[in-house]
C-alpha cells in the first residue's frame, strides 16, 4: 500500500510534464480570440490586406474576433452581408474605428473609438475584412 502513494505522484508528476510539454509546443501566432459567430475561409491575402490581418489582430481582434468572425456575446462578425460594401462602405469602417460608433445593427452594444489607431491604420484594416468578405461571397 506504501508503494502506490509514490506510484501515484510519479504518474501525476509524468502527466504534469507531458501536458506542459505539449502545450510548450503550441504555436502562438494566432492567439485564441473566443467563440466566433460566424465560420470564415481566408484567402491568400497581398498587400495591404495581408498588412490590415497584423493590424487587425493587434487592434480589433479582441472584441471582433479572429479573421473579423464576431465574438459571441462580445462584438458582431465584420464578414457578414451587413457590412458589405453597399451597406457600409469603407468610411463607415474608419469613422467606427476612429470615434466610434452606436449600436445599430446588433445587441452588443456602443463600439468605442480604438485608442492610438491611424486613418491609414483603418483603412489596411478595411483592406483585409474586405478581402474576407469576397472570399466568403460577400461583396
Amino acid at each position: 500500500m506504501n508503494n502506490r502513494i509514490p506510484i501515484a505522484i510519479a504518474g501525476l508528476m509524468l502527466a504534469t510534464g507531458l501536458v506542459w510539454r505539449f502545450l510548450a509546443a503550441q504555436p502562438e501566432d494566432e492567439p485564441d480570440f473566443g467563440t466566433p459567430l460566424v465560420e470564415v475561409q481566408v484567402p491568400q491575402l497581398l498587400g495591404e490586406a495581408r498588412e490590415g490581418k497584423a493590424l487587425f489582430n493587434d487592434n480589433c481582434a479582441t472584441c471582433h474576433g479572429a479573421n473579423a468572425a464576431g465574438r459571441e456575446g462580445v462584438a458582431p462578425p465584420l464578414v457578414h452581408r451587413i457590412y458589405e460594401p453597399g451597406h457600409h462602405g469603407d468610411e463607415a469602417f474608419v469613422l467606427a474605428a476612429l470615434r466610434g460608433v452606436r449600436a445599430h445593427h446588433w445587441p452588443f452594444g456602443k463600439m468605442p473609438p480604438v485608442e492610438g489607431i491611424t486613418q491609414e491604420e483603418v483603412v489596411k484594416i478595411t483592406a483585409y475584412v474586405r478581402a474576407l468578405q469576397k472570399a466568403n461571397g460577400i461583396f
